[in-house]
């Protein structure tokens, strides 16, 4: 089955996300997230994320660059991604996941969001990929 752009389906976690933006220092592997962004806005592919990635996004934002947060997230909120639905068969692989790889439901959501949609989960969180990956 195809998506929408007619290619595979990526499921960035806020990591890679945060890559996106020029603002936060020490950022490494920009390029490859850049790729994926790329790839998405040239419709090589379709980006599905949970809900709650602008959330997680924000709250590093307004940490990192708080004058500069509000405008960085409506750049990010305009692309508009595909955001998954929270229904129970959701929140039921993210416990899975939470509990097979001892996680949080945060990190264990994106994963979660790529297994039911037959997706490609990118994250740029080593910790969550020695434990899961």
């Amino acid at each position: 089955m195809g998506t929408a752009h007619g290619e595979r389906i990526v499921v960035p976690d806020a990591s890679v996300i945060l890559k996106w933006i020029d603002c936060l220092p020490g950022e490494k592997d920009r390029e490859r997230a850049d790729a994926l962004l790329d790839a998405w806005l040239s419709g090589r592919l379709e980006i599905v994320v949970p809900p709650l990635w602008a959330f997680e996004v924000a709250n590093v934002l307004g940490r990192e660059d708080p004058q500069g947060a509000g405008s960085i997230m409506e750049e990010l909120l305009g692309y508009r991604f595909e955001e998954a639905d929270p229904t129970p068969e959701l929140c039921r692989a993210a416990f899975g996941l939470m509990k097979d790889f001892r996680v949080t439901f945060y990190d264990a959501a994106y994963h979660a969001v790529a297994l039911l949609r037959k997706g490609v989960f990118v994250t740029a969180d080593e910790a969550y990929f020695r434990k899961a990956g």
